[in-house]
C-alpha cells in the first residue's frame, strides 16, 4: 500500500494573521502568474527579476517569502538581498522571529508599509483582497484605492 504525502501547510510567522493568508495566496497567485509576480517585485520591491525567479526556480522558495523579504527589505531598508540571507540564517522561525533578531526593531509603521504594499500588489494584480477592519480605514474599498491613485497619479 502506497502512502500519500502531504506537503506542510505554508506559515510564514509574521506574528500577523492577515498578512501570513495574504501571503499564502501569494504563493497561489505566484504558481499562475510568475512573471507578473517577479515583475511586481522588481517594479515596486527594487528586486532584481533574475533574483526573484532563482529563489523560486532554483532555491524552492515560496513566493510568499520572497515577497515578505522584499518588500521589507523596501520599508525597513536592508533590501532583498539581506533579508533573504536572514531568513536563511534562521530556517526553523518564523519572519517575525527573523525581523525582531535584527537592529534596529521594526516598529508599527513598518508592518503598517507592509500590510498597505500587500494592498497595493493586489490592486495591480486585479485579485480580491478583504481588508480588516484597520485596513479599510486606512485605504478604504478597492472605488476608493482607484480614486486615489489616479489623483496621485494626476498630480505627478
Amino acid at each position: 500500500m502506497q502512502t500519500e504525502t502531504v506537503a506542510p501547510a505554508y506559515a510564514p510567522g509574521t506574528g500577523d494573521a492577515w498578512v501570513d493568508r495574504q501571503l499564502a495566496d501569494i504563493n497561489a497567485y505566484a504558481a499562475r502568474y510568475p512573471d507578473a509576480f517577479v515583475d511586481e517585485l522588481a517594479r515596486y520591491a527594487g528586486a532584481h527579476p533574475r533574483y526573484v525567479t532563482a529563489l523560486l526556480q532554483e532555491h524552492g522558495w515560496n513566493a510568499g517569502d520572497i515577497y515578505f523579504a522584499c518588500v521589507w527589505g523596501q520599508v525597513a531598508g536592508g533590501g532583498c538581498r539581506e533579508w533573504v540571507r536572514a531568513r536563511t540564517r534562521l530556517p526553523q522561525t518564523g519572519w517575525r522571529e527573523v525581523v525582531e533578531s535584527r537592529q534596529p526593531a521594526p516598529d508599527n509603521l513598518h508592518w503598517r508599509a507592509l500590510r498597505h504594499a500587500i494592498v497595493a500588489s493586489f490592486d495591480h494584480w486585479d485579485r480580491p483582497i478583504t481588508l480588516d477592519p484597520l485596513l479599510k480605514r486606512q485605504l478604504g474599498d478597492r472605488a476608493q484605492r482607484d480614486a486615489a491613485a489616479l489623483k496621485a497619479a494626476a498630480s505627478d
